[in-house]
């Protein structure tokens, strides 16, 4: 509550204001360039209205001041809180410090270049974040197709007396085992970092001036390769869209609102091609435009994502100056903002309108057809209440070996992917489905039994059903979710839903839309766990091998498969070639070599 008492403490000073409520929860976090004039607002605020203002003022219990020097401490410290606290009532963007980014080591003496999802203040490049983990590994892909550069994850070099499988298929030059030249290699790397910063007309004239002296120097196997890099290149190019004349790099937010809700798109331009694009939806977000977007830029940039020499935005903030000077200290390079009246800028300003727009329809028209769906499944299959929260359990497991269980968590009709957790059986060693399903769930409701589901749904029939009844019984959870189970028949192939405290199923037709839903969260929750299955079937293929050989622990299993590459490797390599490993003896070394050798 802000009473008068309280804004005669107020002073007229820049500063941040956190909104406290009733559980010492912070609600929202504000900057002002004067504290006393932004809280009086909030004292003339009808409390009595339905606004999203109104509704936070009512949940107030205090108020707390940081009073700053300046308006741009004011402005990084805000930034800093709401990533702290996140709350309730600001706008927070999904952090994008989590897509992956691709890194390229050129610390080193001989550069890498991988994914990672950590950036670090190590010397090593750093390309991305890209919201788009397919586009993502479709440039290393390319990358790894058209330059190879080494892939084995050991900073320093091992040397090795032959290489891995990846120099035969040409996907790297096999500088541990002294085949690759330095000089090439670093050029190689250039490259790709010319490839990576969007500048593709450049390096395509590098390929090509490359490509003519190897010619020239009678070096065809270099000349070739070069050849297939400006081939793939070009194509390349043929794909991109250039979006703007100018060629900067440019970043193009607007903004959207309808009926309370708003709508931000971005379009990442570099070198005037659209690279990238992204859209945020907020629900009735407090603050005005200005506001909204002040946040969304506070938080889309900090040291580890700095801002493009260009930032076209729709409205003026009322701290814009104080935002270049923060973005130019982020950047070291002088950052613009500016708002378009005409021209190109207007033009993409327009471009990127439109697709907050479609966003904003596009997710009311999901947000309805998700209500009516799910209205119509509350009532179809006589739930307790509307599944907005549906979790989905699954058990794979082929001929009893290495079971695993799934859960699957979809929200408001889409999946919910923290929600989503694998579990290792361990309490069971027989092939027994229902003891597997029992172990999972009683797992999943101790672990999180204040995060029940509306829906809980088993991939099974009337024994996996019973089974969830049971485990919801024994926990005695404060909110029972209702339980469905699914199964497709034996003999009529017939998908089949089954309620508890009824003889028969429910059996829907085969285009039924909340079927057609349901089966949808069965066949994740299976893709899931088989996923997980697979790969650790395929982890115990690989070790067990070689931890069936007297003497080979897990360190000396850990030194083999970094030398020679793989189990293969170990297996066709001779006596001599193993006991240059470290820690492997001549007596172990034969005992290996006899392993792979022997006839059973």
């Amino acid at each position: 509550m802000i009473t008068r008492q309280f804004l005669q403490t107020t002073p007229h000073a820049p500063g941040v204001y956190l909104m406290i409520g009733k559980r010492s929860e912070v609600l929202y976090v504000g900057k002002a360039k004067d504290l006393h004039k932004r809280l009086s607002s909030y004292a003339r605020v009808d409390e009595s209205s339905h606004s999203k203002t109104a509704v936070m003022v009512r949940q107030l219990t205090k108020v707390d001041l940081l009073i700053t020097n300046t308006e741009k401490e004011a402005l990084i410290l805000e930034s800093s809180l709401i990533k702290k606290h996140r709350p309730k009532y600001n706008v927070i963007l999904r952090d994008d410090k989590n897509y992956p980014l691709i890194k390229v080591t050129v610390q080193e003496q001989w550069p890498r270049v991988f994914m990672t999802r950590r950036k670090t203040q190590d010397g090593a490049r750093y390309f991305g974040p890209y919201s788009s983990s397919s586009a993502m590994w479709s440039t290393l892909k390319f990358i790894s197709a058209h330059f190879p550069l080494r892939r084995c994850k050991t900073r320093e070099l091992t040397n090795r007396k032959r290489p891995c499988l990846n120099y035969q298929l040409n996907q790297c030059q096999a500088p541990c085992a002294g085949k690759a030249d330095h000089a090439h290699y670093l050029e190689m790397v250039d490259k790709v970092l010319l490839f990576l910063d969007g500048k593709n007309h450049q390096l395509l004239q590098d390929l090509q001036q490359d490509m003519a002296k190897a010619a020239q120097k009678l070096e065809y196997e270099r000349a070739a390769l070069l050849r297939n890099q400006v081939q793939a290149l070009k194509k390349t190019l043929e794909r991109q869209q250039a979006v703007s004349q100018s060629g900067k790099d440019q970043d193009i937010y607007s903004l959207y609102r309808d009926s309370g809700s708003v709508s931000i798109a971005l379009l990442i331009i570099r070198d005037g091609v659209l690279r990238d694009s992204k859209t945020y939806y907020f629900d009735d977000p407090h603050g005005d435009d200005a506001t909204i977007l002040s946040q969304v830029l506070q938080q889309r940039y900090d040291i580890r994502a700095a801002p493009p020499r260009e930032i076209v935005v729709p409205v003026t903030m009322d701290d814009q100056q104080i935002f270049t000077e923060w973005l130019t200290e982020l950047a070291s390079y002088k950052v613009r903002l500016i708002i378009p009246r005409r021209g190109e800028r207007k033009r993409l300003l327009d471009m990127a309108q439109a697709n907050a727009r479609q966003h904003l329809l596009e997710h009311d028209n999901r947000s309805r057809s998700w209500q009516e769906l799910s209205h119509r499944m509350e009532k179809k299959l006589h739930l307790s209440m509307t599944p907005e929260i549906i979790e989905c359990v699954d058990i794979s497991n082929i001929s009893g070996t290495t079971p695993v269980g799934s859960l699957v968590r979809f929200e408001h009709g889409s999946a919910a992917k923290k929600g989503y957790r694998h579990y290792n059986i361990v309490d069971v060693d027989t092939i027994n489905d229902y003891a597997m399903m029992k172990e999972v769930l009683r797992r999943r409701f101790t672990s999180h039994s204040d995060n029940i589901p509306h829906v809980l749904m088993v991939d099974g029939g009337k024994g996996q059903l019973s089974i969830a009844e049971l485990v919801v019984e024994e926990m005695n959870l404060s909110t029972r979710p209702d339980l469905i189970a699914i199964a497709k028949g034996r003999h009529d192939g017939q998908e089949k839903l089954f309620r508890p405290g009824r003889k028969n199923p429910i059996i829907l037709k085969p285009h039924d839309p909340i079927l057609l839903f349901l089966m949808n969260i069965r066949d994740e929750a299976h893709r899931f766990g088989v996923t997980f299955h697979r790969k650790k079937r395929t982890k115990k293929a690989i070790s067990s091998r070689l931890d069936q050989i007297p003497g080979v622990g897990a360190h000396r299993r850990k030194k083999l498969l970094a030398h020679f590459g793989s189990v293969q490797g170990v297996a066709q390599a001779s006596p001599a070639e193993l006991q240059m490993v470290d820690t492997i003896g001549d007596e172990l070394a034969q005992i290996i070599h006899d392993f792979f050798h022997r006839k059973d």
